[in-house]
């Protein structure tokens, strides 16, 4: 009884050759592009919610309303913060 390996042998050798010559490009192959309309791993926020979280963050609220395009008004707005000027 004999065996023969260069059928096997041969046919490794061509998986080698078609496989990608680095982790990165193996990586890049078995991993799918995200698509931008999947929506996986990607929250919208609504504007209040941004506001919050760049506050809680430590962002001043005119640093907050200058970010995000918003009056100093419409950020106190969001926070229900009272104008500092209104007097106790």
């Amino acid at each position: 009884m004999s065996v023969t390996a260069t059928a096997g042998l041969a046919s490794l050798e061509a998986a080698a050759a078609n496989a990608p010559s680095n982790a990165a490009d193996a990586q890049a192959e078995q991993a799918p592009a995200p698509s931008a309309d999947s929506g996986e791993d990607t929250v919208q926020l609504t504007v209040s919610q941004q506001v919050y979280q760049l506050y809680n963050q430590g962002q001043q609220v005119s640093q907050i309303a200058a970010s995000l395009n918003l009056t100093v008004a419409a950020v106190n707005s969001y926070l229900n913060l009272l104008n500092s000027s209104a007097g106790s």
